[in-house]
């Protein structure tokens, strides 16, 4: 089977690398922004066909959501007609399609787990452009898979556990929103059960959703990087009102999984569990 991974210098496309090092069944080519410039849509089709996959899995992604809010253009050509040009290649070549998305395509004012049949509203230019970029999938390519997911980190790239072990060990204090819920993504999990989803003898197209398990705020989440490191620094809870951003986030985007665990027979850990291993795995190295 021959793979391309766009997005592969992100946190998804790093910790697929890892995954698929040692694998002599898939041939894998992993597109960073410079193989594969998603912001020149002209020529996605072209490059995509000098692979001619099997199959895409498209991690690349606009993900400066707060930049994303000035930067319009940019976020709309990478998030939404990337998607198009990969959809529409997909569906020209048979080319099978697993698509990465985001809560943001929510407003954040649901009280329970959202599902994939949950209303989408979002609230900012980054959740917009993920969304358009699905609706574009859907137009063109109905067999591809599209998962969302929340609250990613990983041992690579930027994202909330490094920075919150890199401001821990420079300040006394931090202080972090106690009033936005979700549940965090290993990103090394995600990519296992996006090879999960790969090798399986079925594909079942459409939406579904992936995060771990649990339900937390980033201040409960801050709180945990800081006791499993064993931080000396006061983590102080705040509200959204008291730290305004360019971009509003969705007060609440926990992510019901109950589809994709039946579908595909996933088990998904615990958010504590993976959070465990990742530093672990980073105090390590």
């Amino acid at each position: 089977m021959r793979i391309v991974i766009t997005g592969a210098s992100g946190q998804l496309g790093s910790e697929l690398k890892d995954l698929l090092l040692d694998n002599t069944e898939k041939e894998c080519y992993f597109l960073d922004r410079k193989q594969l410039p998603l912001d020149q849509i002209q020529i996605i089709q072209d490059i995509l066909g000098m692979y001619q996959p099997d199959l895409i899995i498209h991690a690349g992604a606009y993900t400066a959501v707060d930049k994303a809010e000035e930067d319009q253009l940019n976020a709309d050509l990478v998030n939404h007609l990337a998607c198009e040009e990969i959809a529409q290649y997909c569906h020209l070549h048979g080319t099978r399609l697993i698509a990465i998305s985001t809560d943001y395509v929510f407003d954040g004012s649901s009280a329970s787990p959202l599902t994939e049949n949950a209303t989408t509203d979002p609230i900012n230019v980054y959740g917009q452009t993920k969304l358009a970029g699905e609706q574009a999938i859907q137009k063109w390519y109905p067999e591809a898979i599209i998962i969302r997911t929340s609250w990613v980190y990983s041992a690579y790239g930027k994202n909330f556990v490094k920075t919150m072990c890199r401001l821990m060990t420079e300040r006394d204090e931090v202080g972090v929103i106690n009033d936005q819920i979700g549940s965090p993504t290993y990103a090394k999990d995600l990519a296992a059960v996006l090879l999960k989803i790969v090798d399986s003898s079925k594909w079942e197209a459409g939406l579904y959703h992936y995060s771990n398990e649990g339900e937390i705020s980033w201040y409960d989440f801050a709180v945990a990087i800081r006791d499993f490191r064993s931080f000396n620094c006061r983590v102080k809870p705040i509200s959204t009102s008291a730290y305004p951003t360019p971009a509003r986030r969705p007060k609440y985007s926990l992510l019901d999984k109950s589809k994709i665990k039946a579908t595909f027979g996933i088990e998904v850990p615990h958010w504590e569990i993976s959070l465990a291993k990742m530093l672990a795995a980073e105090f390590e190295n």
